[in-house]
């Protein structure tokens, strides 16, 4: 196990073992997802995380800093995976199904439910521009695949849409009911996502077949 890094700590060893920042990031994740953003001083952060309030400045400039890193731990790796898949050969409908699927993956993983973070209302503060740039990207990545898959021009943006908030579906269904989240989930979601740009049940499943040799060893487990 790493050492720790950084000042040292209050009390107690490391919770991850991977040094100061990711222990602050740590208590970030579990305090906004459960007390609230707005409800979670820097203080309360401190002693979560096991440090002193000074070692939390040292390491981020306040409360807004460790929220906008964690929302973009939650959007970078699926906004990777969309750059690589919008220059790949297979067709668009296996690239599809693969970021669908790794996207749900993500959302569904970590001891917190990151996701939820993007419904805080503090994310209109031009702090988090940041993030909203890379959603962005990744909105748009969406929306190319959609249109390459043959959809109409003008239902583009709208199946796209449909296709993002099927796949986002699952930050609300692991907070109202995570024990219908299983490891089938990611794979149904895109099933229905190729069915929704208008594919039948035979093509979806053939796609589905290429699409799993684009997926991360790791995810198509």
């Amino acid at each position: 196990m790493p050492g720790r890094t950084g000042r040292p700590r209050t009390v107690g060893a490391s919770p991850t073992g991977l040094g100061t920042r990711a222990d602050i990031l740590h208590a970030g994740a579990r305090l906004f997802c459960t007390v609230g953003y707005g409800s979670t001083s820097t203080h309360a952060l401190a002693r979560v995380a096991g440090v002193r309030q000074a070692t939390l400045y040292h390491h981020f400039p306040g409360k807004h800093a460790v929220l906008l890193e964690l929302l973009l731990g939650t959007v970078q790796p699926s906004l990777d995976a969309a750059r690589d898949l919008l220059g790949r050969d297979e067709p668009a409908p296996a690239r599809l199904w693969s970021l669908c699927a790794g996207d749900v993956r993500l959302l569904c993983s970590g001891e917190d439910n990151l996701g939820a973070l993007y419904l805080l209302p503090e994310l209109d503060d031009e702090r988090f521009a940041p993030f909203h740039e890379r959603r962005a990207e990744l909105e748009g990545t969406y929306r190319a695949l959609v249109a390459a898959c043959g959809v109409p021009p003008a239902d583009v943006v709208r199946t796209a849409a449909l296709v993002l908030g099927l796949v986002e579906s699952v930050i609300l269904q692991r907070r109202r009911a995570p024990e219908t989240l299983d490891a089938r989930t990611a794979e149904a979601v895109a099933d229905a996502a190729l069915a929704l740009v208008g594919l039948d049940p035979d093509a979806c499943a053939a796609h589905a077949r290429t699409a799993r040799t684009l997926l991360p060893a790791a995810a198509a487990d």
